[in-house]
């Protein structure tokens, strides 16, 4: 729970009551490499938050191909939020990239948390604009930069991330294919 707290505490001054009360409520999940933790059409009962290791959050189309649409690495969270917070079936699958860790978060659990610790509204609505924000610039990128713009932009921006993820999933995420990804990297070399 130590990486949840620090990354709480980038946001928000937890009492120590507080992660006692958290720690109680919370539970920790160890996850193997390509482990599913959601899969299309089930319900989605957590928000996760990566304590350690790398998820991705991705579709796969009526052609079969998979669409990586949000990582979580370290400290991030991941979760399909529509299905989250509407209590509807995923349209997503959520998989562990890496052997780690996750903190499962429930909607139940969340609402009792925000009564008791009122500062956590504030922690959620500071990581959710930020995330927002990281959405709607990916969004741009996508739709204003090359693919080779966008591949040079994001391994400028995150080198050591470029390193972790398989090829076709950061192909997936930058919206083109391995093979031009293949291409890029060829060049540079």
């Amino acid at each position: 729970m130590e990486a949840l707290f620090q990354h709480m505490e980038r946001y928000i001054k937890l009492r120590e009551e507080d992660k006692v009360l958290l720690s109680g409520a919370l539970s920790l999940r160890e996850v193997k490499k390509k482990e599913h933790l959601l899969e299309e059409g089930r319900l989605c009962p957590y928000n996760y938050f990566v304590s350690k290791g790398c998820c991705r959050l991705y579709y796969v189309n009526d052609k079969g191909i998979e669409h990586t649409v949000q990582f979580g690495i370290d400290g991030w969270w991941i979760t399909d939020l529509m299905a989250y917070v509407g209590g509807q079936p995923s349209g997503y699958y959520l998989q562990a990239v890496e052997t780690g860790a996750v903190v499962l978060w429930d909607r139940r659990t969340e609402d009792a948390l925000l009564q008791q610790i009122p500062a956590l509204e504030r922690y959620f609505r500071l990581v959710l604009l930020r995330s927002a924000a990281a959405e709607q610039q990916r969004n741009r990128y996508l739709s204003d930069f090359s693919g080779e713009e966008r591949y040079h932009h994001f391994n400028n921006s995150f080198p050591e991330f470029v390193q972790r993820v398989p090829q076709y999933m950061l192909a997936s995420y930058l919206g083109f294919t391995p093979e031009f990804l293949s291409k890029i990297r060829a060049r540079k070399a």
